[in-house]
């Protein structure tokens, strides 16, 4: 797995002796101004960008940046003062503004998902192949410490083999009715259009469950089976991806031979990301909040006892400036520091593209299968090259 030596394993302690700034740009708003790059003391924000006038101001208070670009697009006529792009745009929009960035020489770090379709997974690899700049996907639930606890303890032999994962996002819709009427909802644009977010499948945003399988053991998911449910409601009648699901679950076989059970849920009496982890040696249970707020281990001679998750932000792998707690259980210093930490180290980041590819395709091709009532199928492989 790439990174080896990276946040909260066995890296370097900081301050680390470079003299190298990586100058970024950041794309996208909303969940883009929610990110720490100005408190790395190697990065500097040198230009921002969102297509709304409110978003832009929003990206140009969070980091100081007073380079503002109307659109992603004049932002790769113009700037001349960028390494490397952080996008956050809409998730359809990802692939291709990853290649806009890469094909202009910016290293990027994207939201997930990495792609939409098989096609455009594809061209990512060949536009990676090509440039051979970097790639990482800001994916969440990879550093979440339920994640990391998990990741650590497999990797030390507490679990044994896992053979079976199960891994979960549920994300409610809430009022039904307040989708359609209240345009001022994350599932509007500004101008009263319909984002898309609206009769997104639930499983072509994967990420947050399946990396609960690659992101602990390495798996690559090799075959799904896909099954969906939804209402007559008017999100599901009418969208760009005739999608008529609110909820989808899929069973995947991985390359080992194991087994994994991934739900993506938007309507439902639930919430959060999370996974179990059934090993041949003990089991391992993620809190969910406001249901059980402690991780369970659970061995083979009938022992269960809680586990202390770690407080991922004190990490000394993290500068000084970004040990404090932040968004995404946590999530968001750490994706912001190995990003930039991989560009001045001149390696790939922990969440690479072949990394990323193997969290979103499965999600891809089990929507597939859920349009032909759980049909079994195969999930592209994209193997990242050895030597």
């Amino acid at each position: 797995m790439a990174g080896v030596g990276v946040l909260m394993q066995a890296g370097r302690a900081w301050p680390r002796e470079s003299g190298k700034t990586i100058r970024l740009g950041v794309v996208g708003g909303r969940f883009g101004a929610t990110f720490h790059w100005h408190e790395h003391p190697n990065c500097v924000v040198t230009g921002v960008t969102d297509l709304v006038p409110k978003r832009r101001d929003a990206l140009r208070k969070a980091y100081a940046c007073d380079t503002v670009y109307d659109s992603l697009e004049e932002m790769v006529a113009k700037a001349k003062d960028i390494d490397a792009v952080a996008v956050f745009s809409g998730a359809d929009l990802h692939a291709q503004h990853t290649k806009l960035c890469m094909d202009r020489g910016w290293h990027v770090l994207a939201a997930c998902p990495t792609c939409a379709t098989v096609e455009e997974a594809e061209m990512l690899v060949e536009l990676k192949k090509r440039t051979g700049l970097r790639y990482m996907m800001a994916e969440s639930s990879w550093y979440r410490p339920g994640c990391i606890f998990a990741r650590n303890l497999y990797r030390a032999g507490g679990l044994g083999e896992i053979f079976y994962t199960e891994a979960e996002y549920y994300h409610d819709r809430g009022d039904l009715e307040e989708l359609v009427t209240n345009k001022k909802t994350r599932f509007y644009e500004p101008d009263g259009s319909p984002n898309w977010r609206v009769g997104l499948p639930p499983l072509m945003y994967p990420t947050h469950c399946l990396a609960y399988v690659v992101g602990v053991t390495g798996d690559r998911i090799t075959r799904v089976s896909g099954l969906g449910w939804g209402t007559d409601h008017a999100f599901l009648k009418k969208n760009p991806y005739n999608n008529p699901h609110w909820n989808q679950a899929s069973l995947m076989k991985t390359d080992k031979g194991h087994m994994v059970r991934c739900n993506m849920f938007k309507l439902c009496a639930a919430g959060g990301e999370r996974a179990q982890w059934f090993g041949d040696k003990a089991s391992l249970y993620m809190p969910t909040e406001g249901v059980f707020d402690e991780a369970i281990q659970h061995d083979r001679m009938g022992e269960s006892r809680p586990v202390d998750l770690p407080e991922t932000w004190k990490s000394e792998s993290l500068p000084e400036p970004m040990r404090h707690p932040s968004g995404h259980g946590g999530s968001a210093v750490l994706i912001s520091a190995e990003f930039i930490n991989a560009l001045i180290e001149d390696r790939e980041p922990e969440v690479d593209l072949y990394d990323s590819l193997a969290m979103t395709l499965p999600g891809i091709v089990a929507h597939q299968s859920a349009m032909k009532d759980g049909e079994q199928l195969p999930v592209p492989q994209f193997n990242r090259p050895t030597g």
